[in-house]
């Protein structure tokens, strides 16, 4: 063996514990609340890492500055084939309610977020794997995943090829155990807080749906000595200007967005206050890829990516605070070289010619207009830009009924592939390539717009069994090209990280996934 590494509640409905005063409480504003406190249940969102990352840890966790370093798991080895990782497992790991963090509450986790009957968002990051695809088709058992326990403390995972960055999937909050003596007794209702027990920092007390999660230190984690903080209060705040009044009114000391639009004001009168900071996301409009809709079309989805003006987009409706951008992979991808859409960089005049000569050779044209349907969460910003989208639009004969709704039912509305066009995006799960071009596998769950490419899914499929990393690339980037050139959906720009933060806070550190684990944070008086 080679040694790699050492060292949904109704809105009126509230959910309580016995309340205690706690002093050096974080306060967090959120743009959406989780759908679930099961990681296996939520939709998928920035803020579902948010809350959940605080409150279980996996095998591996991260440093502030985003690293990977040991978790639940002291230490992991990987076997000479790349085909066998065996994790050992810390001794002091424990639940909240005392109980130890076993191998078998990683067995059933993952067996869990894989079944088909709980359809988890993020089962395909479980895909390498052994059968771990193939039960989430429904195709085999799932006692046959490649996930064993060998007693409480140590943990073997075989995968179906080899996947040099499996330590990095370890981190994410589909790879969090669950305790599996509260799953049995409990079933799908081991997380309302009267049953639950967490394993992470903090341990939930209070959820005032739509309004706010609080938590609590988890004394029995056992790095609880070194965490300063005794809660973390999670607040539901949508409107990204009633987010900035409550930071600047001291409400909350962190505000996990703002508008990019006021980025030069913000600099000006909060400074070191706002943080922005590359990160590995891309902002796109999802196109409904499905018969029935007029999306279905590639001459259309090549028309309404040729009329985007992005830099337009990005240089007056954000102020210049992101990258306009025609690719899925964002640029900083490690082992990756940026690739764009055919034709959308070229003259805004010919650009616009042969966009009305695609739709019309499509059928559409003042006798039969283009009538699209554009959904967006409730934001200001993504609604600016649907306007500015619309506007550049409407002189091709386009016409865009706009749907905007909280984020929870904008996600679960799309999921079900009631758009023509929606807003969505992607902030990078790992540092790699397959993370932004699985978003359009035709068994992927985050594939809104139904997109399916036989070519496609085949160069990804040969991708993952490559085991050299140069051919592997090159693989990846004819896959991003391929669906790029079948226009399967509309990138608009590479985003950044946006967050203000309190100056008087410590351990907080921007980085490139942009998650950050409160139990590094300390408030300083």
């Amino acid at each position: 063996m080679n040694r790699l590494v050492s060292g949904c509640m109704a809105a009126a409905l509230i959910w309580s514990l016995p309340l205690t005063v706690h002093a050096a409480t974080l306060d967090i504003g959120i743009y959406g609340e989780p759908a679930s406190l099961d990681a296996a249940r939520v939709t998928g969102a920035v803020y579902d890492n948010d809350v959940l990352g605080d409150l279980f840890e996996g095998l591996v966790t991260l440093a502030p500055d985003g690293d990977y370093q040991p978790g639940v798991a002291t230490d992991w080895s990987v076997s000479d084939d790349g085909l066998t990782w065996t994790f050992n497992l810390r001794d002091d790991a424990r639940w909240s309610d005392g109980k130890p963090v076993t191998a078998d509450d990683f067995v059933l986790a993952f067996q869990r977020a894989l079944d088909p009957k709980v359809a988890s968002i993020y089962a395909n990051l479980l895909y390498p794997l052994k059968n771990a695809a193939a039960i989430n088709r429904g195709e085999a058992n799932i006692d046959t995943l490649g996930v064993q326990a060998e007693g409480d403390h140590r943990l073997h995972v075989e995968l179906h090829q080899p996947t040099a960055y499996l330590p990095t999937l370890m981190a994410h909050i589909i790879a969090s155990p669950v305790p599996s003596h509260l799953v049995r007794e409990y079933g799908n209702d081991w997380t309302r807080l009267e049953h639950i027990a967490t394993n992470g920092a903090f341990m939930p007390r209070r959820w005032v749906s739509h309004d706010h999660i609080e938590t609590v230190k988890n004394p029995h984690f056992h790095d609880a000595d070194s965490v300063t903080l005794e809660g973390v209060n999670y607040y539901l705040v949508e409107d990204l200007n009633t987010g900035l009044s409550r930071f600047r009114s001291g409400d909350l000391d962190v505000m996990r967005d703002f508008d990019a639009s006021r980025y030069q004001w913000l600099k000006d009168n909060l400074g070191n206050a706002v943080h922005l900071h590359n990160q590995l996301s891309t902002y796109y409009y999802a196109l409904n890829n499905r018969e029935g809709h007029p999306t279905s079309d590639v001459r259309v989805r090549e028309a309404l990516n040729l009329a985007l003006r992005r830099d337009i987009i990005v240089e007056k409706v954000l102020q210049g605070a992101a990258n306009a951008t025609s690719a899925l992979v964002p640029d900083g991808v490690a082992h990756y070289d940026v690739q764009t859409m055919p034709g959308v960089d070229g003259d805004i005049t010919a650009r616009m010619n042969k966009a009305r000569a695609l739709l019309k050779d499509a059928g559409y044209g003042p006798e039969h207009p283009l009538d699209l349907r554009l959904r967006f969460n409730s934001r200001d910003d993504h609604r600016r830009i649907a306007v500015a989208a619309a506007a550049m639009w409407k002189p091709l004969g386009i016409n865009i009924e706009m749907v905007n709704a909280e984020a929870n039912v904008h996600y679960a509305e799309i999921a079900r592939g009631d758009f023509d066009i929606a807003r969505a995006s992607w902030v990078a799960d790992f540092d790699d390539a397959s993370n932004f071009l699985g978003i359009l596998a035709s068994d992927n769950t985050k594939n809104y717009g139904g997109y399916h490419s036989d070519k496609f899914d085949s160069l990804l499929t040969q991708a993952a069994a490559q085991p050299d990393p140069d051919q592997r690339q090159q693989l990846l980037e004819q896959a991003e090209r391929q669906a790029l050139g079948d226009y399967a959906m509309a990138p608009i720009y590479a985003d950044a990280a946006r967050n203000l933060v309190n100056p008087d806070m410590t351990g907080w550190e921007d980085n490139a996934i942009n998650r950050h684990l409160s139990r590094w944070i300390s408030l300083n008086p």
